[in-house]
């Protein structure tokens, strides 16, 4: 499974009776393949996984799957509970993923050797490469991850904690054992923000959440990163990016809902949050279209 490229993170849709919209997210996940997408992640952070039941999380992975038809590689998360994630793991491989991008486990801080169980026992229930995420309450020191990566189907390291000091050790630790394959990404809420300083560490993948909703603006910004036009990168940075963070940041759980209404404001009707997360407030959207507005201005100038 080769990774490159702007990572897309559909958002999972729903219709008006609040049930999964599948025709929409083939739709979505089509139209981001289309769009340029190295990979697809179904069912993940911003695809509300902590908020589907197990038969919609089996169909969401399906349809991306049939939707992507091979051109992409596409995985599902999993997370929370040891059972639970197993059986998340078992159903991404039945219904044809490429990988299993695994989250962490439900609630509890655990030690170290208790995550790499972790990790192993998901990883084996499903046999589809696994990329750890690493955030808030699922802390890898650098000998774990290394050990880890000794695991033939263990593939990858998602970083969405932002200690660069741990993460350099961590990197350094697995090429030192040898691991030249694992792959590393910046797996922070609007990643692109800080890609110039994950960059320095020689991470150049990265989730966009801002690609489900506006693929112009991720793209232009990726392709301006990696051919080192600073000029475009601080341009964006500093007229969409930041405005968006700053928005971000008003209300917990905006790192979903706000790609979820910058979604509907491009025509695709997704449908609203699920609880505990909330939509944003109509002044939100407001300042979010603007926001969109200046980003697309800048990208295509």
């Amino acid at each position: 499974m080769r990774l490159e490229g702007v990572l897309f993170f559909p958002v999972t849709p729903f219709d008006a009776a609040g049930e999964l919209a599948e025709a929409v997210l083939a739709r979505h996940v089509a139209d981001g393949v289309a769009a340029g997408a190295g990979g697809v992640f179904t069912a993940c952070g911003t695809g509300e996984f902590n908020a589907l039941d197990p038969g919609e999380y089996g169909r969401a992975v399906a349809t991306a799957v049939t939707a992507a038809a091979g051109r992409v590689p596409v995985l599902g998360g999993a997370g929370g509970t040891l059972p639970a994630a197993r059986a998340l793991a078992r159903e991404a491989a039945a219904r044809g993923a490429d990988g299993l991008l695994l989250m962490p486990p439900y609630l509890v801080n655990a030690p170290a050797a208790g995550l790499v169980r972790y990790v192993r026992d998901v990883a084996d229930a499903g046999g589809l490469p696994v990329i750890i995420y690493q955030r808030g309450n699922a802390r890898f020191t650098p000998e774990a991850v290394a050990e880890l990566a000794r695991t033939p189907n263990i593939v990858g390291f998602k970083d969405g904690l932002g200690d660069l000091d741990l993460l350099q050790r961590i990197i350094l630790r697995v090429r030192e054992a040898g691991h030249e394959d694992f792959t590393f990404f910046n797996g922070l809420p609007t990643a692109e923000f800080t890609m110039p300083a994950y960059r320095g560490l020689g991470v150049t993948l990265y989730s966009s959440a801002v690609f489900a909703f506006a693929p112009e603006i991720a793209i232009a910004f990726h392709r301006a990163l990696t051919e080192g036009d600073e000029g475009l990168v601080r341009r964006l940075l500093t007229g969409f990016y930041l405005p968006l963070v700053e928005l971000r940041d008003l209300v917990p759980g905006y790192a979903v809902s706000l790609v979820k209404a910058g979604v509907r404001l491009r025509g695709l009707e997704v449908g609203g949050v699920r609880a505990p997360l909330v939509d944003p407030s109509v002044e939100h959207v407001g300042r979010l279209e603007r926001i969109l507005a200046a980003g697309l201005r800048i990208a295509t100038a």
